[in-house]
């Protein structure tokens, strides 16, 4: 959605490097947005995208209007992705996720591309892009790329630029809460782990825990339904800024 950073800059150096041509889209979808407030200041900056985006040769820079991709007065489309979206995001972002795959689906038939890359920072989004891919039998590979972090290990995000420094030193505890909770994985149960990330969570200057989730994927989506994978998921609000992260266990 634009305000490059350098997770975003390793999707398209992934697809620069097994792919012949590649296009990168960048737009602020509004239909994905359950809080006006958070569209309203959610951070643009075209000019400087494409100057980051000076360093690939040959790639094709799509930045549509609302205009180019919604009629007037048109709404996000229904779908039915089952129970995992109504869960963690789906559960604290109401219409966020048919939002989501209103404007996936649109591009994707716009542009059908052979492969899509996507950050798993945003786990459960791209859980939901693949299962959209396998209802509209929709031919393109979904690729999840790895979450990319600063040096104190917290994750890249374009809404980072919306906190104070302050703000950034507490947003920093969020991987020590992840990654505490994969060192007791193996020896506390979920709701032991839970507590205790409530706990800690309380103890960190402007911290507000949404959720914290361990979720077997095989569970949580059938497209992962060969998988034995557990991720922690965390949700949070820093100040008035909402982050979220997630790890493999």
């Amino acid at each position: 959605m634009g305000s490059l950073h350098e997770g975003h800059l390793s999707l398209i150096e992934k697809a620069y490097s097994e792919n012949d041509e590649i296009i990168v889209s960048i737009y602020v979808n509004p239909t994905q947005f359950n809080d006006k407030e958070d569209l309203k200041k959610y951070p643009r900056n075209i000019k400087e995208d494409l100057k980051k985006l000076n360093r690939f040769e040959n790639i094709i820079v799509y930045a549509p209007d609302n205009n180019d991709l919604y009629e007037k007065n048109e709404s996000s489309k229904q779908y039915d992705f089952g129970s995992f979206t109504s869960l963690m995001e789906g559960k604290y972002r109401p219409g966020h996720f048919d939002g989501v795959a209103t404007i996936i689906e649109k591009l994707f038939k716009i542009f059908k591309p052979d492969n899509a890359y996507f950050g798993e920072k945003d786990f459960q989004q791209l859980l939901l892009i693949k299962t959209l891919t396998e209802q509209l039998n929709i031919k393109t590979n979904v690729v999840g790329c790895k979450t990319i972090r600063d040096v104190d290990g917290l994750a890249m995000s374009s809404r980072n630029k919306l906190m104070s420094d302050k703000e950034k030193e507490s947003a920093k505890e969020i991987i020590k809460l992840l990654l505490w909770a994969k060192e007791v994985y193996s020896e506390l149960d979920f709701i032991q782990i839970r507590s205790e990330i409530e706990n800690k969570s309380k103890l960190i200057d402007s911290f507000k825990l949404e959720y914290f989730e361990i979720m077997n994927l095989a569970e949580f989506s059938n497209i992962s339904k060969k998988s034995n994978e557990k991720r922690a998921f965390i949700a949070c609000r820093i100040g008035n800024v909402r982050l979220i992260d997630n790890i493999k266990l």
